[in-house]
């Protein structure tokens, strides 16, 4: 929810404040790089220390990077609240996927986990379509005392991620033992080991290097609907609060659909298999961010939005699948986390490069070429392995640092 809350205005808040659309994708641009500095990192001290520990810290980062954004009004200012996203971002990606799939596969070792991570999906796409519709109806009510009507959801995410926060401590177990200051010491020893791992299997594999390719190429092109859909709707409108009010809502309704593509998706999946999915849902994306940047009227950009949305939410549970096919054991984190780190200098990337291509050029020109890279990764997912490649990334820290691995 409060990522549902922050989506309708992050991309309109800076220019709010006085930033040009280049000054407001290169501050954007610090989460990916920070990101691709610490993902790693923080995914191999996840498996190392434990996944509720490091949700926890990213918790604790989160809510004072947006404290720091309720505040930011000047390019330093959001680069700083950015920054501490970037931190964030990399410290809570991949540990609670990876502590349901083992939680899973623990249970029972064949698990659906296909199934699994699609109804997780569709459960963080309909909170975040709560939370952008709230957004949408409190920037529409206008400013509350000091308060500007695009600070005001800032303020409602502030509290709810301390919820958020809380929850994680109150609902999550894991299975681990009491750590004292030598246990600590060891795991973060642990983390170099960790990291390993993940590189020694996608050096190995080239199945895993093709996956996180996508996911390259896929960041690059998601900077189309993130960042600059809500700029290109007000440009058809012609009036920013009004785009972001209208934002909350179709934001809302994105991630409701976003929710159904996901739903839908293990059956697509039983009937073409996975890889096809994959490529056929990356073709699809492309062509629904073409409709968004070319389609004339409000109405025709929101009907590409919502398109562009329904295949992301069916494209996300596919992608997270047959990555974790690719891993088992301790060191599922880093290898998820490897992937979300080379996704972000995609995002950084296409951020600076996109939305200097809006201002110079047009909008729309900087949609369709991103769309065009996004769509570019689909003959990605067909890649085979050369032989019958290793999949168990929980390897001796020996073989994890030795050139060529198992």
């Amino acid at each position: 929810m409060p990522v549902g809350l922050t989506i309708p205005l992050t991309a309109l808040l800076p220019l709010d404040r006085g930033l040009t659309i280049a000054q407001a994708g290169l501050v954007a641009a610090v989460q990916g790089l920070t990101v691709l500095v610490l993902e790693l990192p923080t995914g191999g001290l996840a498996d190392a220390l434990g996944r509720r520990p490091v949700l926890l810290i990213a918790g604790a980062v989160n809510l004072v990077s947006l404290s720091v954004m309720i505040v930011a009004g000047s390019v330093p200012l959001f680069a700083a609240a950015w920054f501490l996203q970037g931190i964030y971002r990399a410290l809570d990606s991949g540990p609670l996927d990876s502590w349901f799939v083992d939680e899973s596969l623990a249970v029972e070792r064949d698990a659906d986990i296909e199934t699994g991570l699609s109804h997780g999906v569709v459960a963080l796409s309909l909170a975040i379509a709560v939370g952008a519709l709230l957004s949408g109806g409190l920037i529409w009510l206008g400013p509350v005392g000091p308060l500007s009507a695009l600070t005001v959801p800032l303020v409602v995410a502030l509290g709810l991620s301390a919820v958020s926060t809380l929850a994680v401590a109150l609902l999550m177990t894991e299975e681990r033992p009491a750590r004292g200051l030598t246990a600590l010491v060891t795991s973060i020893r642990g983390v170099p080991v960790a990291i390993g791992a993940a590189l020694g299997l996608a050096r190995r594999s080239r199945v895993v290097l093709a996956l996180i390719s996508v996911e390259l190429l896929w960041s690059f092109g998601m900077v189309t609907f993130e960042k600059l859909m809500p700029i290109r709707l007000s440009e058809v409108l012609a009036d920013k609060a009004g785009a972001a009010a209208l934002m909350g809502p179709v934001s809302s309704v994105a991630w409701a659909v976003s929710a159904a593509g996901a739903a839908l998706i293990p059956m697509l999946i039983r009937r073409i298999g996975a890889p096809w999915t994959g490529f056929t849902l990356r073709i699809l994306q492309g062509l629904t961010i073409v409709a968004m940047g070319l389609l004339a009227g409000p109405a025709g950009v929101i009907t590409g939005f919502l398109l562009t949305y329904t295949v992301h939410g069916a494209s996300s549970p596919v992608h997270n699948a047959l990555l974790h096919r690719q891993a088992e054991g301790e060191y599922r984190t880093s290898l998820l986390s490897l992937n979300s780190m080379v996704g972000q200098p995609g995002f950084a990337v296409g951020a600076i490069l996109l939305t200097s291509l809006a201002q110079s050029v047009s909008v729309s020109a900087a949609i369709v070429t991103g769309a065009v890279v996004l769509a570019a990764a689909a003959p990605l997912y067909l890649v085979k392995p050369k032989f019958r490649e290793p999949i168990d990334a929980g390897i001796s820290s020996t073989s994890a640092l030795t050139p060529g691995g198992i």
